[in-house]
Parts: structure tokens; C-alpha cells; sequence
């Protein structure tokens, strides 16, 4: 049967919490919820989701954690972004972009007619067109470390003027002085639609990098009126807008206004409000999930999976409203080991703990196969031509059978060899080993299986103390990229597909000469000049397969040290109701929430 045209009125709205905490205020009641798209799909509707940890900024400069990236997503846009489905870079807030033949010019042409969300930063509370003077800002800012940037390193040393830009200012606000350098040379503004990038260097995955979270786009308006609150107050050009910043959930609402279309030339997004719940158990998210107030649940923990998916399989009494998706994730779970602290200054050491843990045991018992894993080296199995380099092992002759067919991989669970390496640190049987704290995000529960688990495991087999220790996830941060903490538990989500993302983490020359100062992200602090010379050589390398290799043998050199304690590969799990249609699935957890729309019974295209 064909769809139905009929415009409904909705029945209801979705369930909000039960509970004496602030809650989103409701539409009014004769509100239309609904209205007929093109191509069958339907406007209107709340999306609620809701995540482990709190939202703790909504400024660009500054987004580090997930839950703040994927509110910021649906917020902001960006010059190049990724295709939700093969997360291969597409145009967005430029329509067309040019590269030099020498790889150091990178041109930009912005798309007309792009406007700011509607907000009392301007005047009359109407957002004004973008504009590449926009583009300059917004990139400066993430340069400034007034602005407590945690993305400086996406310019640091790549743009002709960023590095001077950023160590005037620091200075400045350590002398008390107004700055000297004014702006970053190598960011240019020559028209009002075109923005040019000058790179000091070739640098091949430049592009890429300019579709991380850092990089969004806003208006000197917005921060200039809000000051330090603009990270609760985000003016963008994005798919939706502010509504209201509660203690406990974010709502957002459509932006009438936003530039893109679909393919059947419906203006995006399709739903009316987003909201999100935050510093939310694992367990009160299935709760909301099963009576319909939220929409979708991630990270489903160890103790909820005999309930929800015993087998394997979604639970028969979840099948009729609710979808079960898994895809391998570019994450991956892991210990850092701070080599500019003892005992961890000593590689012996590391490499003792990384031989004595069996990482398909961590995998297989306590994280009930959720995981696999994290053998292949740092970067996860997941991308594609990457990968198929790792496999490759030119060093194995044809007949030694006794060397790993991979080009990368860590050596396997070797308890024996850990002793022996252990003691010729000097500590036989773990004897003279200090009792170390092992830190770790409190508000994740699978943090403390990991934890409790590497302590059992590291006293069963080379008799150390470890003692797990929780902390809130914005200490724990603190404590870990400020070199306080010797072992440390983290993880690392791509800001964009390509391996140069996670080997930043061992690259040296992110590392302060101050042992006291922040080293973002390498907070590991391992410093390895042979690993840095074959990174930087890649990163200057256009070919991809040649790039790749010199990746992959940077990687190899740097594992060999073990700076990171390598568990677990992530992938993402997502229960989604029946009603939720094409929500982009990707190795990412990228979610353009612009692209889904709801199918519920009161909505048009459910009368077939």
C-alpha cells in the first residue's frame, strides 16, 4: 500500500523523568508533532538519549569527552566534515576546497548564504551570515591557550604562525602583558566566502584533521557576550540550537534555518527537539529505555548483558521495540604508564606488565566478548588499508614459522619472561615494587572491572600491589595530563579516521620540558627520537601506502618500549527503538542526529 499524505496531530509526547530533578519543558498540547517529507519521511518529534558521564562544555576549543562531542555535533559545523556511513571527508560548511601541488596552501570557498543560529548576542537576536572572518576565529582560538584549548595540537607546528601565536600569548598572561602577536600568519582571510591555510610543511593528513571536534565553527559575538559561560550558551550554524542547559539534561530544538538539504530536497533535520540526559547509571538508562522515555542506549555494562542480550542475541521480550546493533569501533582501552615517573622510566618494567596480561582473559570473562582483545597494536583493526599493512611482515623469513605473520603485534601472555624482565629491573618476586595507584573514571562501571581485574592479574603473576583508584572523570583527567598520575586508566575515541590520530599519543614533541606542565595528548610523556623521525617522515609522505608503512613502523618501534598498556578494542553497541529511522551507523560513534527522523504509530507513514 502506498503512504498515507494525512497530517496527524500527536497522541503524545515522550515520557519525561519521574523524578523530582529539573525536567525539559514540554510542548504546548495542540502542538502539530508531525508533518508529511518528501520521499516518505516524516518531520517532527523528540529525540532523548542519555550518557554515562556529565556535559561539561560546549566550547569548541575544549571538547575532549565524548558526551560533550556528540552534543556539539548537532550544534556546531565545520569546514570539512565526515560521511556519516565511510567516514571519508566531505564538504560542509566549505563547498569546494583547493590544495597546492606542494601541499602547503589549502584554500577554502565557504558556502553562501550560511547563517548563525537566531540569539541575543546580535543585534535584534538575528544570527548574521557566516563569513571566512568566522573560519580565522574560530581556528585562533583553538590556538590560545587562554581559551584552555585541548586542541592546540591539531596547528602546533603544522601552520605557519601557530606555534608563535600560541607561546606569545602564554607568556603574555604569565607576564601580565597585552600580547605581541596578534594573529596566526599562516590563517588568511581573502574575501569574505574564502579562507586559506599556509602549512609550514607538507603534512598529508591535514584535511582530515579539520574534521575534528576542535574545529567547529563559531562567532566572536557568542563568546564575547557570554564570556566564560559560553561553554553552556553555543551559538553555531549547525542543525540545531540551544533550548536549555538543565543540571541533568541539554535540550536542543531545530534550526528553522539551516542550510542543508536531502536528497529529496527536504530541509534538514526532520526531528524537533533533541534531549539529553546526563550523569546517567547504565542501569537507570534501560530503565528510561523500556518505558520510552529515551530513545537509544550505548555502552550496555557486563552485569545488564545476561538481561538484555543472553546469548548473544537480543532478549525475546526486546525484539518487538527495539533494534540491537554492534560495529567495531576506532577505540581502544588502555593504561598509560608515565615514563618520566619510576618505575615506569624503566622499560623493563612496562614490558614486564604489558607480558604479564592476558588480555583475552580481561576480554572474555570480564567484559563477556564485548571487546576483543587489543593485540593488533594502539590502532584499532578497523581501518581497512591500515590493517592490510599490518598484516605484512617483511622482517619473517618463509620458513620461521616461530615469527608472528603480522607486521605489528604484541608479544602474547608470557608471565615467565615478565618475572625475568621484572627482576632484572630490579624486583625479584615484585620485592621492592611501590604500591601504585591505579587511576580511573568512576563513572564508568566497566572501568572498575578493568581495574580490579589488571590488579589481580599483576599480583597473580609478578606479585605487585596495585590499588584501583576512582576519581571523577574531570579530575581523573587532570590528575593524568598534568603528570601526577604514574598509571593511569584511559581510552581514546578517533577525532577522524587516520592512524597519525591515535600515534600522536606517543609523539614526543607534544611533551612539555616542565614534568609539572600539561601534556595533552601524550600524557604517557614517552619521548622516543627514532619514533618521532619516522612519524614526522610519514606525516610529510602524500602516498598512502608509503605513509602507512612509515606509520606502521613507527608504531612497531614505539611498542616495542610498551609506553601504553594496551586491553581492549572497543565496539559499539547501540539498542535503538523500532521507531528511530537512519541513524548513520560508523566506526566513530559519529551521530548525525540531522539525518533521523521517527515512525511511531501517530506519525504519518506508519498508515501503510
Amino acid at each position: 500500500m502506498r503512504i498515507s499524505v494525512q497530517l496527524f496531530v500527536a497522541l503524545c509526547t515522550l515520557v519525561c523523568l519521574s523524578c523530582k530533578k529539573q525536567k525539559p519543558s514540554s510542548q504546548p498540547e495542540n502542538a502539530p508533532q508531525y508533518r508529511m517529507a518528501a520521499g516518505g519521511k516524516v518531520y517532527g518529534g523528540t529525540y532523548a538519549y542519555a550518557e554515562l558521564q556529565p556535559l561539561t562544555t560546549l566550547d569548541p576549543a575544549q571538547l575532549i569527552e565524548n558526551v560533550s562531542q556528540h552534543a556539539a555535533h548537532q550544534l556546531y559545523d565545520l569546514l570539512i566534515d565526515l560521511d556519516p556511513y565511510t567516514l571519508s571527508p566531505v564538504p560542509e560548511l566549505a563547498e569546494r576546497w583547493e590544495i597546492s601541488e606542494d601541499g602547503l596552501l589549502y584554500t577554502f570557498t565557504l558556502r553562501d548564504s550560511v547563517f548563525f543560529h537566531n540569539d541575543r548576542c546580535f543585534p535584534q537576536g538575528i544570527g548574521r551570515k557566516l563569513t571566512a572572518a568566522d573560519v580565522k576565529y574560530s581556528f585562533e582560538r583553538i590556538c590560545d591557550p587562554t581559551t584552555n584549548t585541548k586542541g592546540f595540537w591539531v596547528f602546533r607546528d603544522k601552520v605557519v604562525g601557530a606555534t608563535e601565536f600560541y607561546e606569545d600569548r602564554r607568556l603574555a598572561r604569565a607576564e601580565n602583558r597585552p600580547p605581541k602577536v596578534l594573529g596566526v600568519r599562516g590563517f588568511e582571510v581573502l574575501d569574505d566566502r574564502r579562507f586559506r591555510i599556509r602549512l609550514i610543511k607538507p603534512f598529508a593528513p591535514f584535511l582530515m584533521t579539520l574534521a575534528s571536534a576542535f574545529c567547529y565553527i563559531i562567532p566572536r559575538e557568542a563568546v564575547s557576550y557570554y564570556g566564560v559561560n559560553f561553554t553552556r550558551h553555543p551559538v553555531g550554524t549547525g542543525p540545531f540550537m540551544l533550548d536549555e542547559f538543565a543540571p541533568n539534561f541539554l535540550k536542543l530544538k531545530r534550526n528553522p534555518r539551516y542550510w542543508q538539504k536531502d536528497s529529496h530536497g527536504n530541509s534538514l533535520p526532520y526531528l524537533q527537539n533533541i534531549i539529553l540526559y546526563f550523569s546517567r547509571p547504565a542501569s537507570v538508562q534501560l530503565e528510561q529505555l523500556e518505558r520510552g522515555e529515551i530513545l537509544e542506549l550505548n555502552q550496555l555494562p557486563a552485569d545488564l548483558r545476561q538481561k538484555v542480550l543472553p546469548n548473544g542475541t537480543l532478549a525475546a521480550n526486546y525484539q518487538d521495540r527495539f533494534s540491537y546493533f554492534a560495529t567495531p569501533s576506532l577505540s581502544v582501552q588502555f593504561c598509560g604508564m608515565n615514563c618520566a615517573l619510576a618505575p615506569f622510566n624503566d622499560s623493563r618494567v612496562r614490558q614486564a606488565f604489558s607480558l604479564a596480561l592476558d588480555r583475552e582473559s580481561i576480554s572474555l570473562s570480564v567484559l563477556q566478548s564485548r571487546q576483543y582483545a587489543a593485540t593488533r597494536g594502539l590502532v584499532p583493526p578497523v581501518l581497512t588499508l591500515y590493517e592490510a599493512i599490518k598484516e605484512q611482515n617483511p622482517t619473517k623469513p618463509a620458513k620461521d614459522k616461530a615469527k608472528s605473520a603480522r607486521f605489528i603485534e604484541l608479544e602474547p601472555f608470557d608471565p615467565t619472561k615478565a618475572r625475568e624482565l621484572l627482576a632484572s629491573a630490579g624486583y625479584p618476586d615484585g620485592k621492592g615494587f611501590p604500591l601504585l595507584p591505579l587511576y580511573y573514571d568512576s563513572t564508568n562501571s566497566r572501568n572498575r572491572l578493568l581495574a580490579e581485574s589488571i590488579r589481580a592479574l599483576l599480583k597473580q603473576h609478578l606479585n605487585v600491589e596495585i590499588q584501583p583508584t576512582p576519581l571523577p572523570w574531570s579530575e581523573h583527567l587532570k590528575v593524568c595530563e598534568s603528570g601526577r598520575a604514574a598509571f593511569f586508566l584511559l581510552g581514546w575515541v578517533a577525532d577522524y579516521p587516520e592512524p597519525e590520530n591515535f600515534l600522536n599519543l606517543l609523539y614526543g614533541k607534544f611533551v612539555p620540558a616542565d614534568t609539572s606542565a600539561v601534556s595533552y595528548p601524550n600524557m604517557q610523556r614517552y619521548c622516543n627520537p627514532a619514533f618521532d623521525a619516522l612519524f614526522e617522515q610519514a606525516l610529510a609522505t602524500q602516498n598512502d601506502s608509503l605513509r602507512y608503512r612509515l606509520y606502521a613502523e613507527a608504531e612497531r618501534l614505539a611498542l616495542n618500549d610498551a609506553p601504553l598498556l594496551l586491553l581492549i578494542y572497543d565496539r559499539d553497541e547501540k539498542l535503538l527503538a523500532k521507531a528511530v529511522q537512519d541513524y548513520p551507523l560508523n566506526a566513530m560513534d559519529r551521530r548525525d542526529l540531522k539525518y533521523v527522523w521517527l515512525n511511531y504509530p501517530t506519525s504519518p507513514t506508519a498508515e501503510r
